[in-house]
C-alpha cells in the first residue's frame, strides 16, 4: 500500500479524488486540513484526518512523515502569495516525500486569468527547488475545464457543485469571441480526472512534469454543434470582439451568476465578469488546449465522450 496525503482534503475536487483512491483499495490516506473533520462524516478505516497549520513547516514535516505521494488541493484564491503551498513543498522535501502534485486541475496556461496567477508562482517555485537536481518529483494535473459544468444547473458528480460557463446549455445560449470560433477547449469529467489521478498514483514509473488529461479536445464551434444536437435547437450566440475583451468590456445579453464557494459575495460580481473575459481571451491563445501525457500513459482508459455525457444529462429536459 502507498501512503497518500491530501492537502486541502475537505474541498470538492479533492473529495472526488479521495473516493477514487479508496475505491482502488490500495492506499492509506491522510487528509490534511485547516478544519476539524465534519462531525457527521464517518471516515473509512484507511483514512486519517489531521488538522494542520500550513504556516508551521515543522508540524507539516511531522504530518508528512512516511508519505509517498502528496496531492495538493489548497485553494489558490485563499492563498494569494502561495505561502501555504510553498510551506507544503518545503515540508514534503524535508519529510522525504517522493511525489507531489500542486493545486492545478484546470487549464494549461494562465494568460488573461489573473485569479489563477498563483499557479504560476508554484510552477516557478517547483522549478527553483529542483534547479540543482531533482529533490521532489512532481507533476501538474491539467484536465482543462470540467465537462460537468456544461450540465449546469444539474449536479453530475458527488461533491463538485455545478458552475456556469460561457456555454449555457440550460438556456441554449453562448458567448463566443468573434473570429475565434475554432479556439480549442479541453473538456474532461470530474470522474475521469479522479480515475486518472488514481492510476497515476499507482504508476511505478517517473511522473512527467506536466500531466495533461485530454478527455475531449473540441473547438467552440464543435461544442455549439453538440449543444444543438442534445438540446434540439441552435444556440443563441452573443459575439464579442477581442479589443472589447482586452479593454475588459463585456457587452452581452446575459452573464454568469453562480459563483465558486471559495469566492466571497463582495468579490463575486467582478470575478464572474473576469472569468468570462478570461476564458474567452485565454482560449484564443491556447490556454485550454491541454496536452495528453496521461492519455499516452494510460492508452486503455476510456474517457467520457462529450456528446454521450451531455445527451444523458439533458435528455427529456426542456
Amino acid at each position: 500500500m502507498v501512503r497518500v496525503a491530501i492537502a486541502g482534503g475537505s474541498g470538492q475536487v479533492s473529495r472526488e479524488v479521495i473516493d477514487a483512491l479508496l475505491a482502488s483499495g490500495k492506499h492509506d490516506i491522510t487528509i490534511l486540513s485547516r478544519r476539524e473533520a465534519p462531525k457527521r462524516t464517518s471516515l473509512a478505516p484507511e483514512v486519517q484526518w489531521q488538522v494542520v497549520d500550513y504556516n508551521d513547516e515543522k508540524a507539516l514535516v511531522a504530518a508528512l512523515s512516511g508519505t509517498h505521494t502528496l496531492l495538493s488541493f489548497v485553494q489558490i484564491l485563499s492563498d494569494p502569495d502561495q505561502r501555504s503551498q510553498k510551506n507544503i513543498i518545503n515540508a514534503a522535501i524535508a519529510a522525504g516525500v517522493k511525489r507531489f502534485a500542486p493545486s492545478e486541475y484546470g487549464s494549461k496556461g494562465t494568460v488573461d486569468m489573473a485569479w489563477w496567477q498563483g499557479k504560476e508562482i508554484i510552477r516557478e517555485y517547483l522549478k527553483k527547488v529542483n534547479e540543482k537536481g531533482r529533490v521532489l518529483e512532481y507533476t501538474l494535473f491539467q484536465p482543462g475545464l470540467f465537462l460537468d459544468y456544461l450540465a449546469y444547473p444539474h449536479k453530475t458528480s458527488k461533491y463538485v457543485d455545478p458552475l456556469q460557463t460561457v456555454f449555457d446549455f440550460e438556456n441554449r445560449r453562448a458567448i463566443v469571441m468573434e473570429g475565434h470560433e475554432d479556439a480549442v477547449i479541453t473538456l474532461t469529467t470530474v470522474a475521469d480526472l479522479a480515475a486518472i489521478i488514481t492510476r497515476a498514483v499507482e504508476y511505478e514509473g517517473t511522473w512527467p512534469a506536466t500531466s495533461g488529461i485530454s478527455g475531449n479536445r473540441v473547438t467552440f464551434s464543435q461544442v455549439l454543434e453538440v449543444g444543438r444536437k442534445v438540446r434540439g435547437s441552435a444556440f443563441v450566440i452573443d459575439k464579442v470582439k477581442v479589443e472589447d475583451l482586452e479593454a475588459r468590456r463585456l457587452d452581452v445579453s446575459w452573464g454568469l451568476t453562480a459563483v465558486h464557494q471559495a469566492v466571497s459575495e463582495d468579490q463575486a460580481s467582478a470575478l464572474l465578469k473576469a472569468v468570462s473575459i478570461g476564458i474567452l481571451l485565454s482560449s484564443s491563445k491556447g490556454a485550454w488546449d491541454v496536452s495528453d501525457e496521461m492519455n499516452q500513459l494510460f492508452p486503455d482508459f476510456e474517457f467520457t465522450a462529450i456528446e454521450d455525457f451531455l445527451m444523458k444529462v439533458w435528455e427529456g429536459k426542456e
